[in-house]
């Protein structure tokens, strides 16, 4: 099965950025265009009312769930946007370390912001997602 996502990394762009800066998929991947992962628990109440971080971690954990169902996993990600209900710097990195050490060494091309409010009551995180998949 050929690799559906290759990361591209620049040597003439900063390496200060903690993801590659670019992604392609071959012509024939199948691409999948996943929701916002929130962090709501299966009684679709909030997790982790007020923490950003424990918040980034049900994305993740929400994400991993729609992309098993169709079929990919974190590494078929091809680029993610992570958005982060703050003004303050600090609190889009705490968002944003738990999302890249979920991705390890597949640092997908990835935008953070801050947004004034997301969806959900007492919502802070929501990431968004493409992964492309080789069949």
């Amino acid at each position: 099965m050929p690799k559906a996502v290759t990361l591209i990394r620049s040597r003439s762009l900063s390496d200060a950025a903690e993801y590659a800066y670019a992604a392609t998929a071959p012509a024939d991947a199948r691409l999948v265009f996943l929701a916002g992962a929130c962090p709501l628990n299966a009684d679709g109440t909030t997790a982790g009312v007020g923490d950003y971080a424990v918040q980034a971690a049900k994305c993740i954990e929400n994400m991993t769930t729609a992309l098993a169902e169709a079929g990919a996993t974190l590494e078929n990600v091809i680029s993610t946007r992570v958005l982060v209900a703050s003004s303050r710097q600090a609190d889009l990195v705490a968002a944003w370390e738990v999302v890249r050490d979920s991705f390890g060494d597949h640092d997908a091309p990835s935008t953070l912001l801050g947004v004034t409010v997301l969806g959900y009551d007492h919502q802070l995180v929501e990431i968004e997602a493409v992964a492309a998949i080789c069949d």
